[in-house]
């Protein structure tokens, strides 16, 4: 039986496999999987660039949760839940190095949620988006109602949420839920295809913009523009910045050491 969420790496690029069939469901196991695999790669982050997410089979990257676990939860069992699961999901959020969300099929309720904490999302044409939620009587709670609001219009996120209904990948991406539609069978190489492009950046700079990026969603204009700069000019003590300065007044490749 294959492990609920695995990884692989190649050429500092980290390509997590959620494999729950036949839809890769987010049932309590699966989840702790997945935070059990960016705890092992945090460990491991000096090995890496960039990391993938991707679903097993050609069904579907997540299609929801584990919905029979509903009949027998109580609010204080519900509460203890979500708690852990936005655990997990920060996991990925804040993860130092950028991640890539790899979309094949269905990305519904939880696995859109899931989705939304990456930092970049490829999606197959033929995929399908949505938070069916409502049809069960509640609603997408794990991140999915402040989440959705950073990527999509308001009036969009309200329309998909109440509404129940899904939308296709080309829809997705109009309203900004995803970045890319690619055809059948290449989100994985689109993927890799942007995270060995961010491979070859200084790895400084990409992990300082993105905790600059993560952190701006949360401050005012000027607490933000503080934290940047604060950022910023601690890069001018790596090694890394002036090689990058260098390589390029030298009309060279850099050859950064992350450090």
């Amino acid at each position: 039986m294959a492990e609920l969420c695995s990884y692989v790496i190649e050429q500092q690029i980290a390509v997590v496999t959620i494999d729950h069939p036949p839809m890769n469901a987010l049932d309590e196991a699966t989840k702790e999987a997945i935070g059990r695999v960016f705890d092992e790669l945090d460990q491991r982050r000096d090995e890496l660039r960039a990391a993938i997410l991707r679903g097993a089979g050609e069904k579907a990257f997540v299609a929801g949760a584990d919905i029979n676990s509903f009949l027998t939860l109580t609010p204080d069992a519900a509460k203890r839940r979500q708690k852990r699961t936005h655990a997990i999901v920060a996991k990925i959020e804040d993860f130092q190095w950028p991640v890539i969300a790899a979309i094949d099929g269905f990305c519904l309720g939880g696995g859109l949620e899931l989705a939304l904490c990456c930092d970049v999302r490829y999606a197959e044409e033929q995929s399908r988006f949505g938070f069916p939620e409502v049809n069960l009587a509640i609603f997408p709670g794990n991140g999915g109602t402040v989440r959705s609001l950073r990527h999509a219009p308001l009036g969009k996120v309200k329309e998909l949420i109440f509404g129940g209904e899904m939308i296709s990948a080309q829809e997705a991406l109009a309203c900004g839920l995803i970045e890319k539609v690619v055809p059948r069978g290449q989100a994985l190489e689109a993927a890799m295809t942007l995270a060995r492009r961010i491979a070859g950046r200084g790895p400084l700079g990409v992990a300082a913009a993105k905790k600059s990026i993560n952190r701006a969603r949360e401050l005012s204009v000027a607490m933000g523009l503080e934290s940047e700069s604060d950022l910023w000019s601690g890069l001018c003590a790596t090694e890394d910045q002036k090689e990058g300065a260098r390589a390029f007044l030298e009309k060279r490749p850099p050859k950064f050491l992350g450090r």
